[in-house]
């Protein structure tokens, strides 16, 4: 086929629907992000496996088979549907899609309507949401469904209007002929159907007729989200659906082993069940305020958890006794440090939550979900019913950072329901979401760099951490039990972390090497999974070298950069941060890179981490330095939608922020001591930076790479840098104040705290 030009179906159907035929398989050096530009890098080449192939790419490689399966239907009233198989958890992918939609279609972009899709099993690998590539998966295969249909539609109204298809065009939505005749696509939804599936061709756009991708674009659901008209899976109406909480153990995983007062508990107000199921004892109420109180009442003996007496000094004394050789010691110069990452909230805005209903053999649910297909096939097994009689509905989400890649609450109360024989509308107390929800795993970084003169001779890194779950797989059942297999899940995760890393310096011998320990803590796959831990640790090595050799920390990385645009964005945040202008003494700049998934970033800030600052009183907070300034450049080969990368950008300086100063779970005796988002310290109004530039760089692609993950770890780390050069101490524990306990920590039994009564007396 010419450039552009590809294939796809025209199915059978009442009116128009249209399919991709297999997506090109991306090539990993096509947008320039990870294909080395030795010329003016200044260090020896070292050698990386991302930058034949990456996670992102398999990723995308897996889901191109059953690219045909996903269609666009045009309806009589001229709109067009589409059924996205990704999860819209507020990272903006119903917009991008269906601006690709708009752009191919020339219909106006409110009247493309995106919807999620049921877990459809048949789609196998390509109904995962992760590793930032939905957009970069489906933006073939979309746009070549757009314009079959397209091409379909002109077809019919060439016959409609007596005139050659060369003779017509369409915009917004409305075909015209050169003689002055139209019609609406609507018109011809049914006359451009098929009666039987044909194959068919279309010719993509290129990028000078862009007139929607590209350009800045509101979020589609932004009026519903703000006027509360959105709904999510706590909103939908299903019948008989009454609220549902869990008391659970007060330690991590605990079971129960006996309930005192369950029949006193169902005797209630509003109280219709109460049951022990696998993770606690579950009631059902007329209102979420009588299962609290319900809760609260339950007198109930524990079995110990799956972290029975554990703390962070002894998960600590657990990874470094696994901790992986770093090999003999080097004959030249080295710099050598190790840095500690501990326990992290998983936990989004929206409290984890699902409705279920269970009931004559067979299941239906509702929730949030990243990877339903698992989700469908686990439910399924875990009831005893046959695959087909489970329904999976995937609902918008309010937030995942990963933490919707997995469905407790929708197997939880699918349990529950089964149970109960009643239909329950589950959710988890902040509490529950706290203690026994998903956790980004402790972990340590150990870091070898060798030099000599002005040179980089060999970087080493080892990383140790509590096991991160990646039972998800890549999105089906037999991926997701082999990551569960005691032979093969070491063998995943490491797979796993090499795939998902990159170097995107030249230093010489280069190997990265993944341990993991402790399965006993339920962990997940936190916003760009390892990359923040290991590009926090790297780039304060990479300062420490640059002090060695005698060099500007910002013209050291842009000597050993291997990629242009790398440099260009290292040169952005530069040019707009005014890096090296004077601060006063206790204020500082810092600067990072980071690279993946065929896109690249650099991020500047300034920390003020004067006493006066840091010792702001802040109510059961811990205040510490405050970035007062950031600048970030992001290079995603080509931006759909510039006005969404940026928010991107922006929510994932915020985690950056977060993880490097405040944001983190204590564990002691078994159990996390956070109970709510009051006291798990993610980053507040009063230490966000006052100024912030976001940066969209001029495309350098004509395909998107990946954006929703991208901006954490080079936020992380250019926070911990200019804090090591604003105190002169380079930290190497994270967040900087893990070991400031602010707040007095609520009581574990019972597990729902009381809830406040005096927030009026703290509100600004």
């Amino acid at each position: 086929m010419r450039r552009r030009q590809l294939l796809g179906y025209v199915l059978a159907a009442p009116t128009l629907v249209a399919a991709a035929e297999l997506a090109p398989v991306r090539e990993a050096a096509a947008s320039g992000a990870t294909a080395k530009d030795v010329a003016g890098a200044g260090g020896l080449p070292s050698l990386d496996i991302t930058e034949v192939v990456d996670l992102n790419d398999a990723m995308t490689l897996a889901a191109a088979p059953t690219s045909a399966l996903i269609t666009i239907q045009v309806n009589k009233d001229g709109t067009v549907f589409f059924a996205l198989p990704r999860a819209e958890v507020g990272q903006g992918i119903t917009t991008s899609t269906a601006m690709l939609i708009a752009e191919e279609m020339d219909v106006p972009l409110d009247r493309v309507h995106v919807t999620l899709a049921d877990a459809r099993p048949e789609l196998l690998f390509n109904q995962l949401t992760g590793a930032s590539n939905t957009t970069i998966a489906t933006y073939t295969p979309v746009r070549v469904a757009a314009a079959i249909a397209r091409g379909r539609l002109l077809d019919a109204a060439a016959l409609e209007l007596g005139a050659l298809v060369s003779e017509l065009k369409v915009k917004a939505g409305v075909i015209l002929s050169s003689a002055g005749k139209s019609i609406g696509i609507g018109e011809l939804a049914e006359k451009a159907a098929a009666t039987t599936t044909q194959k068919a061709t279309a010719r993509l756009k290129s990028a000078d007729e862009f007139t929607v991708i590209g350009t800045p674009q509101g979020r589609v659901d932004a009026r519903d989200a703000v006027t509360g008209r959105k709904k999510f899976a706590m909103d939908l109406a299903v019948p008989d659906a009454l609220p549902t909480m869990v008391c659970r153990a007060p330690t991590i995983n605990g079971k129960v082993a006996s309930v005192a007062n369950l029949d006193a508990v169902r005797a209630m107000p509003g109280v219709t069940d109460a049951a022990v199921v696998s993770t606690g004892v579950a009631v059902r109420a007329r209102t979420f305020g009588q299962c609290i109180d319900a809760v609260r009442a339950l007198e109930v003996s524990w079995r110990g958890g799956t972290a029975e007496g554990k703390s962070d000094d002894t998960v600590l004394a657990e990874l470094k006794k696994a901790e992986p050789s770093m090999g003999l010691p080097s004959l030249s110069r080295t710099v050598e440090e190790r840095f500690t990452f501990h326990f992290r909230g998983n936990s989004a805005l929206e409290p984890n939550c699902a409705i279920a209903d269970v009931r004559s053999g067979k299941a239906e649910i509702w929730g949030g979900l990243k990877s339903p297909i698992v989700a469908k096939q686990t439910i399924a097994a875990r009831l005893g019913l046959p695959v087909g009689a489970v329904t999976v509905h995937v609902t918008e989400s309010g937030g995942s950072f990963g933490r919707k890649l997995f469905f407790d609450a929708a197997l939880e109360a699918a349990e529950i329901s089964q149970k109960m024989g009643k239909p329950v509308r589950l959710m988890w107390h902040r509490a529950d979401d706290a203690r026994q929800g998903r956790a980004h795993p402790m972990a340590t970084s150990r870091v070898r760099a060798s030099y000599a003169g002005d040179k980089v001779l060999g970087f080493k890194q080892r990383h140790t951490s509590v096991s991160t779950d990646l039972g998800m797989g890549f999105g089906e059942a037999l991926t997701s039990v082999a990551a569960k297999l005691p032979v093969a899940d070491l063998a995943f995760s490491e797979t796993f972390f090499q795939l998902s890393q990159s170097m995107p310096y030249e230093f010489g011998a280069y190997s990265r090497l993944l341990n993991e320990t402790d399965k006993g803590f339920n962990t997940g796959s936190m916003r760009n999974v390892y990359s923040p831990d290991v590009t926090c640790a790297r780039e304060l090595i990479v300062d420490r070298l640059a002090a060695k050799m005698g060099k500007d920390p910002l013209a050291f990385r842009r000597d050993f950069l291997h990629d242009k645009r790398a440099r260009a964005v290292l040169d952005k945040v530069a040019e707009v941060g005014q890096w090296g202008r004077s601060l006063p003494d206790g204020v500082a700049q810092g600067v990072a890179v980071h690279t993946e998934y065929h896109a690249v970033n650099a991020v500047l800030v300034e920390i003020d981490c004067r006493p006066e600052t840091v010792n702001r009183p802040i109510r059961d907070g811990v205040t510490g330095p405050r970035v007062t300034k950031a600048v970030c450049a992001v290079d995603v080969g080509l931006a759909v939608n510039p006005r969404g990368l940026q928010a991107q950008m922006m929510g994932c300086l915020m985690d950056g922020i977060a993880q490097t100063l405040t944001s983190s779970l204590h564990l002691k005796d078994g159990h996390f001591l956070e109970a709510s988002w009051d006291n798990y310290l993610y980053t507040r109004q009063w230490n966000t930076p006052p100024e912030l530039d976001i940066i969209v760089m001029p495309n350098t692609s004509e395909k998107p790479g990946g954006a929703g993950e991208l901006g954490v770890a080079a936020s992380m780390a250019a926070v911990a840098c200019a804090y090591a050069r604003a105190t002169g101490t380079m930290p190497t524990t994270f967040p900087i104040n893990h070991d400031t306990l602010s707040f007095t920590p609520k009581p574990t039994v019972p597990p729902v705290p009381q809830s406040p009564t005096d927030g009026r007396e703290h509100t600004i």
